[in-house]
């Protein structure tokens, strides 16, 4: 009897034809970035290893959970959640901002999450350019050393905000060009140091200087995910927030960015310390993540805040799933897909 083997036939072929009109694509919507080759690959099996060398450790796959903001009620819940999940899958972290413990040990535990990533991954703690300018005039270097050390972490990411601090009503004030803090932390200390933006990504210039740095890495944050400094006119009132909104539209997206470190390497490898690089903002999907990740002639890995976040907040089991469907999907792309 026909499918007498697939007791679920019926109702798949039911459902064939009552979605078939609803199914169907615009030829102007195809993801042109790839070329489909279903042909030259079984389905991938689940050990298709994806891991590589990021910081001098193992990971699992290319996805790097990026820096999100700390110190709120709901921080410890949501790192040791996002540590949990890094540990279980073999992925990166950053930690948000890890301003108040340089102050007190209350909120240590939101951040303590060393035992839940494991030491095999990497774990990077976080600090403002403001905040890491201040020390350094302050000879307080030491406070940076000391945070790294209590928080197990490999190392620090400053984020540079500029266009932030100078939006936000509480903000600090940058007194040096950022290149030069960096430089001076990386001269006065043994701290292995990532740099990133907040949201609206790095021109050729800005990039060209970091990477002459002898950095662990370089992290885009890119315009097209979480934009701090548009965030910050949203927090302020209606009439400055006219005035200064062109300015959340002033930035580069993860593509630009990637093609400028692309240009930058072939023109100056000879001069490029910096070798590795975390492509983060506008990443919303894992075929966004897998196009850069190959695009880029670099060691690299994507990075992806306000998507983990999303599933972050509610149940394990929930943020679980979804890493674990964005690693298959890593898997299938890698079988079928070519980057163009």
């Amino acid at each position: 009897m026909e499918n007498s083997g697939d007791p679920t036939a019926g109702q798949r072929k039911a459902d064939h034809i009552d979605l078939a009109f609803k199914s169907a694509i615009d030829a102007g919507k195809i993801d042109r970035r790839f070329r489909y080759e279903p042909v030259l690959a079984a389905h991938p099996a689940e050990d298709v290893d994806l891991s590589l060398t990021f910081l001098g450790k193992k990971m699992q796959a290319p996805v790097w959970v990026s820096s999100m903001t700390g110190g709120t009620d709901h921080a410890r819940h949501i790192n040791h959640h996002l540590a949990r999940v890094c540990g279980e899958y073999g992925l990166g972290m950053g930690l948000g901002s890890c301003r108040m413990l340089l102050e007190s040990d209350e909120r240590l535990s939101d951040f303590d999450v060393r035992d839940l990533i494991g030491d095999h991954l990497p774990l990077y703690a976080n600090l403002g350019i403001a905040q890491v300018e201040q020390l350094i005039e302050q000879n307080r270097i030491r406070e940076i050393e000391d945070l790294v050390d209590k928080l197990r972490a490999d190392g620090l990411i400053i984020h540079v905000n500029p266009m932030q601090e100078w939006l936000q009503p509480e903000g600090d004030r940058i007194k040096k060009p950022p290149v030069e803090t960096i430089r001076r932390l990386i001269d006065a200390s043994q701290v292995k140091v990532i740099v990133k933006e907040v949201g609206q990504g790095m021109g050729p210039e800005s990039l060209l200087a970091l990477l002459r740095l002898p950095l662990a890495a370089i992290e885009m944050a890119a315009h097209g995910g979480t934009n701090f400094a548009r965030l910050e006119m949203l927090r302020s009132h209606e009439a400055f927030a006219e005035i200064y909104g062109p300015l959340a539209l002033v930035g580069h997206d993860a593509y630009e960015m990637t093609n400028f470190i692309n240009e930058l390497w072939t023109q100056n490898e000879q001069q490029v310390l910096c070798r590795e690089i975390i492509i983060s903002g506008g990443v919303k999907t894992f075929l966004d993540g897998y196009y850069l990740v190959n695009k880029l002639n670099l060691n690299g890995v994507y990075g992806q805040a306000s998507t983990f976040l999303k599933h972050a907040r509610g149940d394990y089991e929930e943020l679980s799933a979804f890493v674990r469907a964005q690693i298959e999907g890593l898997r299938v792309a890698r079988a079928f897909l070519r980057v163009t």
